[in-house]
């Protein structure tokens, strides 16, 4: 009965025996692996919101200007007669467009893989591979690899705010009872008082040198012309000539 309950008798072990044959299959494997964990770590890393920089002041400017675009237009069509109402018509056709395309429209989106620039009448996307650097002198502007140049419209440059911010820093340096100056190096509360300007310039070319090797930020850059402000403006100008011109 007792060898008659040992069904698998001195037969050979069914796998692969000694630690020769588990090592080469799994290094085999390794760069299949490898490249898998390589693809979702990129994957797996965290991708952050765009963050937008726009003009305050050009905001409110363009909402100030709209509503009296609006508030002259809306009382020539309601009370004017003649050719008024027509001729209200096409210039709110033609101007509000582009109070629109040079105040509200401009803002600059920051992502992890790319730069997207609204100008008045164009969109900018920059991968960040293409883009060498960012700099604010007289306006802020982008410059990438091909030898383009492209201005951010929503990123005004002051010389006013820049000349304060120079003379607040150097409030900020004391004079010893010796003649010595000397400064106390603050980084948080330097680029505080920044211009916003440089501020926001810093900002970038920081994301642009830390993003500029991703496998997902490279590319050339695309242009896009924008039609929906190029179009109304263009047919309210006409129309308005037209007017004009048959009296």
């Amino acid at each position: 009965m007792t060898g008659s309950s040992d069904p698998a008798g001195p037969t050979e072990p069914a796998g692969p025996s000694g630690p020769d044959a588990p090592s080469g299959s799994a290094s085999s494997a390794d760069p299949a692996e490898k490249t898998e964990k390589t693809e979702k770590t990129e994957k797996a890393e965290p991708a952050y919101a765009d963050r937008v920089f726009r003009s305050g002041g050009g905001i409110v400017g363009g909402g100030l200007l709209l509503a009296l675009v609006l508030w002259i237009g809306i009382d020539a069509l309601v009370r004017g007669t003649g050719r008024t109402p027509w001729l209200a018509l096409a210039g709110m056709l033609c101007v509000i467009p582009l109070i629109i395309a040079f105040t509200l429209r401009p803002a600059v989106f920051a992502g992890t893989d790319r730069l997207r620039i609204r100008n008045p009448f164009r969109t900018i996307d920059l991968p960040w591979g293409s883009v060498t650097d960012i700099r604010a002198s007289y306006s802020c502007e982008a410059f990438t690899r091909d030898n383009g140049k492209f201005q951010l419209w929503a990123v005004p440059v002051s010389l006013r705010q820049r000349k304060r911010s120079a003379r607040q820093q150097t409030r900020r340096a004391g004079d010893d009872p010796h003649g010595r100056t000397t400064v106390n190096v603050d980084v948080t509360d330097h680029q505080a008082r920044m211009a916003t300007a440089d501020r926001t310039t810093a900002d970038l070319r920081d994301l642009a040198e830390r993003s500029a090797n991703r496998t997902t930020a490279q590319g050339a850059p695309v242009v896009r012309w924008a039609y929906e402000v190029i179009a109304p403006a263009a047919a309210g100008l006409v129309v308005l000539l037209v007017l004009l011109l048959v009296g």
